[in-house]
């Protein structure tokens, strides 16, 4: 078969996989050792229109675009073509796995489901909130441990917000696992984990879905939350994963840590938090702030005190220019920062996530002090501010 036919091979396929029917594309096997290792591609709605959504994952960068069906067949077929060897295709009543070489040589193998799966003719809206990483109906141990599914797997109807919250979670922790693919063991902290809902989820993803060698410990002040969480650890044999208690400015760990996790630990617990990070020179930071009272106590702006006189307008600003100065400090010292949108507003205000992922080249804090917190200490002059996450930086 000549190169055209192959090409033909390519373009004759790939209506069958970009459309309304797919689910999931994975397009993996790169030929060289440039930074783009893998892409995904995923059917989703916006104002009404079917797009695909790209999502290339570039060194520790993840980078989005969203394409209409023709351009996304298009792209796919160049990336088969020049940069990888496999695509894998999941769709409602099929998977199709198509293999290339440098060569140009085309395999193409399909394998129908025998139970077409039940979300067919829905719509594909509903079709999307269902394909998780976790999936409803499909038995979990931890989440019927933590009452999220009944024990024959079924998501409980009130606790649905909980088991949309863990999927997202688990979404972005897939997004920034290149970044810790290259430890034997990856080791994580879970600062003021609470009734570890997301501790659990981030275990049987990295232990069992992934299949990584992980120690996790998750600290909390509370007594009787530490002694349910390692009863429930216990009981579901998690052996890499501890609960200890602890106050996150304390707590003193000489070993290396990859990544620090910081769900909804309160006011100035999250700067203790991303500050032990930053002394460990973690990966990975993942941290969703909450009650961000400190700026709120000390802004005063002369400028903006028609607008702060309100205390819900000035709690709020106060608490996102906090967020933003926490993110911005982190991208100062050599993190590639993003604020997330972590959940629906109708579950919970606090739901801003700031994720931060090392960069290779690290900037020196000599360097940070000197010429690049210019803007940060504009801003607290003019804000009348002092925020502890520099003042905890600034002291490394």
């Amino acid at each position: 078969m000549d190169k055209f036919e192959q090409d033909m091979k390519l373009r004759e396929t790939m209506p069958q996989i970009v459309s309304e029917r797919l689910y999931r594309i994975i397009v993996s096997r790169p030929f060289g050792k440039g930074e783009l290792t893998k892409v995904t591609v995923r059917p989703v709605v916006i104002r009404g229109e079917l797009v695909f959504q790209e999502t290339r994952y570039v060194g520790t960068k993840v980078l989005h675009e969203n394409y209409d069906a023709e351009k996304m067949q298009d792209r796919l077929i160049c990336y088969l073509k020049e940069e990888f060897g496999q695509l894998e295709a999941e769709c409602i009543d099929r998977k199709i796995t198509i293999l290339t070489n440098k060569k140009g040589t085309v395999t193409v193998r399909e394998k129908k489901k025998t139970v077409v799966n039940d979300m067919a003719g829905c719509s594909l809206e509903h079709n999307r909130s269902k394909n998780h990483i976790l999936k409803d109906g499909e038995k979990i141990d931890f989440l019927v441990a933590l009452g999220v599914q009944t024990p024959e797997g079924r998501v409980v109807k009130s606790k649905y917000h909980k088991f949309k919250q863990i999927n997202r979670y688990l979404e972005f922790i897939e997004d920034i696992l290149p970044a810790l693919q290259k430890e034997d063991t990856i080791r994580i902290v879970d600062f003021g984990c609470g009734k570890s809902y997301l501790t659990f989820a981030l275990y049987y993803y990295l232990k069992i879905i992934q299949n990584k060698n992980i120690d996790i410990i998750g600290l909390d002040l509370k007594k009787d939350v530490i002694e349910d969480c390692n009863a429930l650890k216990d009981k579901l044999g998690y052996q890499d994963l501890r609960f200890i208690r602890g106050d996150i400015k304390d707590y003193e760990n000489t070993d290396r840590i990859d990544m620090v996790v910081s769900l909804h630990a309160c006011d100035t617990a999250t700067d203790y938090a991303i500050a032990k990070a930053v002394s460990w020179d973690a990966k990975v930071i993942m941290a969703v702030p909450c009650c961000q009272h400190e700026l709120n106590r000390q802004i005063v702006c002369a400028p903006l005190q028609e607008i702060l006189k309100y205390g819900v307008i000035k709690e709020r600003v106060s608490a996102l220019i906090t967020d933003a100065y926490r993110a911005d400090c982190l991208e100062k010292i050599g993190y590639e920062t993003q604020i997330l949108e972590f959940i629906d507003l109708e579950h919970t205000p606090k739901n801003l996530l700031i994720r931060a992922v090392r960069k290779e080249k690290k900037i020196s804090p000599k360097k940070y002090g000197r010429e690049t917190s210019g803007s940060l200490e504009e801003l607290e002059q003019y804000l009348h501010i002092h925020p502890l996450l520099g003042q905890l930086i600034g002291k490394r």
